[in-house]
């Protein structure tokens, strides 16, 4: 049972918890992953670049919605805000997707740059829908969207429920960033015969990652049960449009043909799930100082992870009753977390999920490998795929 209730401006650079390319730790087990330096993914151009391409596209739609009615602009500044974190990771798979599979003379690098950059409006959306859904207070090191605006409407003496407020304004934040994502797509400069490819990625994306949202809101309700169900969602909520579709984005966008795409799969789906699973972790067991929120949110939130699934199936009776009265329960106290983080690494649970991200990022480092693409893009993701499961945000 889960018990449950109830302006920015785009920086050029900023930490991101990515670390070097060295050791992966899996539980207590420290496994050498050697792999290129993380600078052979080029991150920092193409952070810039991307950086770059999402600010002059919001400034734009500043200009638009100001000229609709100034009470619109926290709603752009909230983009921008959500807009400006994160690692970039997706564009990064999606440009070497491209570059690895280009032909001399395609597509030109700024326009490819800018259409890759669409994927983080995407990935806005999705992240400012999963807070409302979730209830979460905070993001990134600020309030979620919903709780901002709720701020809002209690600062500014607005009539009705606050809430509400927050939780419509959020719902119509991450709406507008999934047409802006669009937006940005279409206007990149990329071909249009190279759109017309990276359309049919784009959709089959973004079906995913929505139906991987209901899957979330089931699996929550009771839905798909144990830890099979729980990488059910994991594949389509996250994974699958962190790195499977971007790099088939790219290569779309290449005009690559059926063996890349299908290199894409097999790079793309052990290592989304792996990069998912290291965000479940650290959901849990990572620093807040880094990770930018609580350590007790996804517990108090009660997601049902495969580390919620896996210390379900181990633990004794005490233990599931510790999660079934603890996880999810708005009121338990900073205490009561601990001992369910300690529930989770005394089952095993934690290892498991350690054992399972080293498997999936070693699958995914072979099928690197052996992929049909350029050198210098299978170093680039072989160094992102190790930096993307071993990160500490």
């Amino acid at each position: 049972m889960t018990h449950r209730t109830g302006p920015a401006v785009l920086t050029r650079s900023r930490p991101t918890g990515l670390g070097n390319t060295g050791p992966v730790t899996a539980g207590t087990d420290h496994r050498q992953a050697t792999a290129p330096p993380l600078a052979a993914a080029e991150l920092d151009r193409l952070r810039t670049a991307v950086s770059a391409a999402l600010a002059d596209f919001l400034d734009q739609q500043r200009d638009t919605l100001a000229a609709m009615d100034a009470s619109l602009l926290p709603v752009v500044d909230e983009v921008s805000a959500l807009a400006e974190g994160g690692k970039r990771l997706r564009p990064a798979f999606a440009y070497w997707g491209w570059r690895g599979a280009r032909a001399a003379g395609s597509e030109d690098d700024a326009a490819v740059l800018r259409a890759v950059a669409a994927l983080e409006f995407v990935h806005a959306s999705a992240l400012v829908h999963d807070d409302v859904m979730d209830g979460a207070r905070t993001r990134r090191g600020r309030p979620a969207t919903h709780i901002g605006f709720a701020s809002r409407h209690t600062a500014e003496a607005l009539d009705g429920d606050r809430e509400l407020f927050g939780t419509g304004a959020a719902i119509l934040v991450g709406d507008l960033a999934l047409v802006w994502s669009d937006e940005l797509l279409r206007r990149s400069g990329i071909s249009p015969a190279a759109l017309a490819r990276a359309r049919a990625v784009w959709d089959t994306m973004r079906t995913e990652v929505t139906a991987g949202q209901y899957l979330d809101l089931l699996r929550a309700a009771g839905g798909l049960p144990g830890a099979d169900g729980a990488l059910t969602v994991a594949r389509y909520k996250s994974a699958g449009y962190t790195v499977q579709r971007p790099l088939q984005l790219g290569a779309a966008i290449a005009g690559a043909g059926p063996d890349v795409v299908e290199a894409c799969t097999a790079i793309g789906l052990p290592l989304g799930e792996a990069f998912q699973l290291r965000d479940d972790v650290l959901g849990v067991f990572g620093d807040p100082a880094v990770t930018g929120k609580s350590a007790d949110d996804d517990l108090r939130e009660g997601k049902q992870t495969l580390l919620i699934a896996l210390a379900e199936e181990a633990a004794d009776a005490d233990g599931r009753r510790m999660l079934d009265e603890l996880l999810g329960n708005a009121d338990a106290r900073p205490e009561d977390f601990d001992s369910l983080r300690a529930l989770l690494e005394a089952t095993g649970a934690r290892a498991r999920v350690e054992e399972r991200i080293t498997e999936s990022t070693a699958r995914a480092r072979t099928a690197i490998a052996e992929a049909p693409l350029a050198g210098d893009a299978r170093a680039a993701l072989d160094a992102l795929a190790v930096a993307a499961t071993s990160r500490t945000a």
